[in-house]
């Protein structure tokens, strides 16, 4: 009997959305499906890196890129909508036509908004079923609940009750859709090592907002006390390496060794971006976070964190290498410890 194909498609936001898709491709394998992989740019040269043997497909690109001042973020995606809509037409196209052509019987999509089917069942999958925009959070969020309501499923990696990873992010007091929560999802595995690294910093995010933090950075860790490992988080051919007297640096790192280094480090300084929070949490991380300028959902993550007492941060243009001496007084990330019932979840794709 055939493996039943499954089309698993994260947006090329950054390298999250491609690398919280990691866990479920693995299951999907392990389960006897067929897993094919759809996106673009570097989420789509991260994934094949990890699962060479695939089939890829390629989706037409959002265009997303950051405003280089915070207070334009909003403008600036308002600004390239007509190129993400464009995009998302096309989108649809594409799958209406892969559907057919490789007989696939069902669709994961990670926040792309035109990666369904009516044909098969189509899962989203997002944290965000509030999308916080300012002063237009309460239309962004029903732009983007009426598109959720147009799949058989939402996925939602985060516990459903409280304490939780989103906040009013990922929670609907009322909602009019199905919502399953998975439990934070994580391509990392907790082992013993030992501590290699006083810091590291682990970069992500489109540019030119991760290329500015770079440079920032790379000039603060030079006044930093101990062993640091520097992550640029550029998805490139091939892995650089380069060693500034206590500063080694690398262009990126597979899973593997991000896992082992992450574990091999005291303490983290990163975006607060959610799946960088998910993988800090599956292990008990301690962490300093510069949310994205004028990106809200990291703002508004960073805060609740610090609010909470687990992570405290500062703005970018604020943040100075002696602000990491806040890091012991908080908790760190916790682990929800939820084991996923992939074999429940993905029996939406055996009928």
């Amino acid at each position: 009997m055939l493996a039943k194909k499954i089309l698993v498609a994260p947006l090329n936001w950054g390298l999250g959305h491609a690398t919280r898709c990691i866990p479920i491709i693995k299951a999907l394998q392990q389960l006897g499906f067929e897993p094919m992989v759809a996106t673009d740019g570097v989420a789509l040269t991260l994934l094949q890196k990890e699962f060479p043997t695939l089939t890829f497909l390629t989706l037409p690109s959002y265009e997303i890129s950051y405003a280089k001042k915070g207070i334009f973020f909003k403008w600036k995606l308002l600004f390239d909508s007509p190129k993400m809509l464009k995009a998302i037409k096309k989108e649809r196209k594409l799958v209406k036509k892969w559907v057919k052509e490789h007989e696939l019987s069902g669709i994961i999509s990670d926040n792309r908004l035109g990666v369904f089917s009516k044909k098969v069942p189509s899962v989203f999958i997002t944290h965000q079923l509030n999308v916080i925009t300012g002063n237009t959070t309460w239309l962004s969020s029903k732009i983007h609940q009426y598109i959720i309501k147009k799949y058989t499923e939402c996925w939602v990696p985060d516990v459903a009750g409280t304490p939780n990873l989103t906040g009013k992010l990922g929670h609907l007091k009322n909602p009019d859709f199905p919502i399953t929560y998975l439990g934070p999802l994580s391509r990392m595995e907790q082992k013993k090592l030992e501590t290699k690294y006083d810091l590291m910093v682990l970069l992500s995010g489109p540019e030119p907002q991760r290329t500015m933090l770079e440079e920032k950075l790379l000039e603060e860790v030079q006044r930093f006390t101990g062993e640091v490992l520097f992550v640029k988080g550029k998805m490139e051919k091939e892995q650089l390496i380069d060693i500034h007297n206590h500063v080694e640096i690398y262009n990126f790192m597979t899973s593997e060794q991000l896992e082992d280094a992450i574990q091999q480090s005291n303490m983290i300084l990163s975006r607060s971006g959610y799946t960088t929070v998910m993988d800090l949490a599956k292990l008990h991380k301690k962490a300093f976070f510069i949310p994205t300028p004028g990106q809200f959902e990291q703002e508004y993550l960073a805060k609740k964190y610090k609010k909470e007492g687990l992570v405290p941060y500062a703005k970018q243009d604020k943040f100075k290498i002696e602000k990491l001496n806040e890091v012991p007084f908080y908790q760190g990330l916790r682990n929800f410890n939820t084991d996923v019932n992939w074999k429940k979840l993905f029996h939406l794709f055996e009928g």
